[in-house]
């Protein structure tokens, strides 16, 4: 089992305060609340950037990127876009000194979809698996969603249309649409050349640039748009700018994720 280091004095962290230490060569956010100590991976599980530059209120830490929530005293993912708990550690104040000693696996739940139950255990680490409970984000069948997208094929081509169609694209970790998570930006026509059909532009985001879902959601975009029979080609252009945040979601997207 690691040791526990010695990384500041009492003294080095203002009440409430943060301080970045390095713990066995990993970098560690440490808070000192209401003459407590806490520390937790200085990661937003969300897109990797740091956590101690955020702003502390209370137990909370608010990453300055996107808005993430955390709680500092058990790594659990507060508020979206983060959806995984960042590990927490341990940490003892001895003689004014403070000391930390790293966990290999943090003791936060993180934030719970609806689309999940939590698995009757005490092991942070067992996934969660999809339920299909009330309430429940549930996938549609795919004779559904060949009907769904038959019915919308039939109609003319529109951008609404489009983003009619693009409501079958889930985001893979979240099961929400990308046009209800407001990844949609525009959505643009031009006459493709030698035919009567469309090339059809659409600008895109991502919830950070380093999304790991983000291949996934560029070619079923592409997929579910090109099954129109008046579309020539899609192009889709991923925008950083402006940046997206939770504010982006409808309430639809807030109902389903449990954030109100």
């Amino acid at each position: 089992m690691p040791e526990f280091i010695n990384v500041a004095d009492v003294s080095d962290v203002p009440d409430p305060g943060t301080l970045l230490v390095e713990v066995d060569e990993e970098m560690i956010a440490l808070f000192h609340v209401k003459g407590s100590f806490y520390a937790i991976d200085d990661i937003c599980t969300h897109d990797g950037g740091p956590l101690v530059d955020g702003e502390l209120q209370g137990y909370t830490i608010i990453c300055s990127r996107h808005g993430a929530k955390f709680d500092i005293r058990t790594g659990a993912a507060l508020s979206m876009p983060a959806i995984r708990p960042t590990r927490s550690h341990d940490v003892k104040v001895e003689d004014g000194c403070v000391f930390v000693r790293l966990r290999e696996t943090g003791s936060g739940p993180g934030i719970i979809p609806t689309s999940y139950s939590a698995p009757e255990t005490t092991n942070s680490n067992t996934p969660l698996q999809p339920t299909k409970e009330k309430g429940a984000v549930v996938p549609p069948a795919d004779s559904d969603k060949n009907t769904e997208t038959e019915s919308l094929t039939s109609q003319t081509l529109s951008e609404d249309l489009v983003r009619e169609l693009l409501k079958q694209v889930k985001d893979p970790e979240l099961f929400v649409n990308i046009v209800d998570l407001g990844l949609i930006y525009d959505v643009s026509f031009n006459p493709a050349p030698d035919n009567s059909k469309q090339l059809v532009s659409i600008d895109m985001t991502m919830t950070s640039p380093a999304c790991p879902a983000g291949p996934q959601l560029i070619a079923d975009t592409k997929r579910v748009v090109n099954t129109h029979e008046d579309v020539a080609e899609v192009e889709v252009r991923i925008v950083m700018e402006p940046p997206w945040t939770p504010d982006r979601m409808t309430d639809d997207a807030r109902d389903q994720l449990g954030i109100f």
